[in-house]
């Protein structure tokens, strides 16, 4: 099959939905499919990793400055351009499919599906109804929870086929799809670990304590509710770090480090004693989960976004609306019992393997779009 990747983003660039793409890039690439990344203009050159597969740029003047996810006033304009930039891309190649990722992106790929005449996967990362009102002030939440509900369920209904990657998605859109729906999780092939030295290393350069501190990897948008676990940092002595490539300051206690690259951050994850989701956004399944899972951590995060984990099996699962106590007590709970935080971080490891191996994974999304394909 010849598939396109579709993608309203910069790419590559170190944040969650351009890390899962590539990686079911790579995947569906090593498993057989003919792949080409269809993205914004902007991004980091493609790495040797995507060797083989094309990435389709739009025009780079045209597509947003930021990296953040979001509404943006440049986007409009940016996803005509991306529209133009899918059709010119399908005369040259003849893609078989598209994999829209997200909602923006569904979004385009559906304008167009009549000069496509192509069958479009909606590759559901998230909910609008329970994210859309993350970008908007307090005032406004209460409104844009219904138009968010209302832009799931038309997807839903106008997209030919649902892959998603969570039970809350799952649940939210199984009604309104009016084609075949599957839930496939990210995948993630466990790396060998950084060197003992160069973790240690890492963490000395950032004044830290290999394994004496609790790591939070990821953005700082407001859907990872970053507050609750500045209010839980408040009430416990192991230290709480944010280590993040965006700009912005987590809320104090947090200490914020600007890592310099995903290899960085990679060693201090590895280097830290537990690993923190305290995201409370239902509707995806969170790639810094498979980061966590790879290093062997301790994980406490919050239950509805983090399906294939077992409470105390692997991980600390805590309920959405758990307050910064409860946040405080697993972390003094897994830092006193060194060896229950080594157990969850193993079965985490174990999790990892079983349910999110990338070629087992890539054949099911095949097997799942092959039919769709006349």
């Amino acid at each position: 099959m010849r598939l396109a990747l579709l993608g309203a983003f910069a790419f590559p660039s170190p944040q969650g939905s351009q890390a899962y793409l590539a990686a079911q890039a790579r995947a569906l690439r090593d498993a057989g499919a003919e792949v080409a990344i269809v993205c914004y203009g902007r991004g980091a050159a493609a790495g040797s990793d995507l060797e083989g597969i094309d990435v389709v740029r739009a025009p780079r003047a045209l597509s947003p400055r930021s990296l953040r996810s979001g509404p943006r006033l440049a986007k409009p304009g940016a996803d005509a351009a991306l529209a133009l930039t899918l059709l010119t891309a399908h005369r040259r190649r003849r893609f078989d499919a598209v994999l829209a990722h997200n909602a923006e992106a569904a979004a385009v790929a559906l304008a167009v599906r009549p000069r496509l005449r192509r069958p479009v996967v909606y590759v559901v990362h998230t909910l609008a109804e329970c994210e859309l009102e993350t970008y908007a002030p307090a005032a406004f939440a209460t409104a844009l929870r219904p138009i968010g509900a209302r832009l799931d369920r038309t997807l839903a209904r106008r997209a030919d086929a649902l892959l998603v990657l969570s039970r809350a998605a799952e649940r939210a859109l199984g009604g309104a799809a009016r084609g075949p729906l599957a839930r496939i999780p990210p995948a993630l092939a466990a790396g060998d670990p950084p060197a003992p030295d160069a973790i240690a290393a890492a963490c000395l350069r950032r004044g830290l304590e290999p394994a004496r501190f609790a790591l939070y990897a990821g953005n700082l948008d407001r859907y990872q509710d970053l507050g609750a676990l500045a209010a839980a940092a408040r009430r416990v002595e192991l230290p709480v770090v944010v280590a993040t490539h965006g700009a912005g300051i987590a809320p104090p206690p947090l200490r914020t480090l600007r890592v310099e690259d995903a290899a960085e951050a990679r060693r201090l994850l590895f280097g830290a004693a537990l690993a923190l989701l305290p995201r409370r956004v239902p509707g995806g399944f969170p790639v810094k989960l498979l980061n966590y899972m790879e290093a062997a951590r301790a994980i406490a995060a919050r239950a509805a976004v983090a399906d294939t984990l077992e409470h105390r099996r692997s991980a600390w699962l805590l309920d959405d609306d758990a307050p910064a106590d409860a946040w405080a007590g697993a972390i003094r709970a897994l830092a006193a019992d060194p060896s229950l935080a080594a157990e969850l971080g193993a079965g985490a490891r174990r999790t990892l393997a079983r349910e999110h191996d990338p070629t087992h994974l890539a054949h099911r999304t095949l097997d799942f779009v092959r039919p769709l394909v006349r």
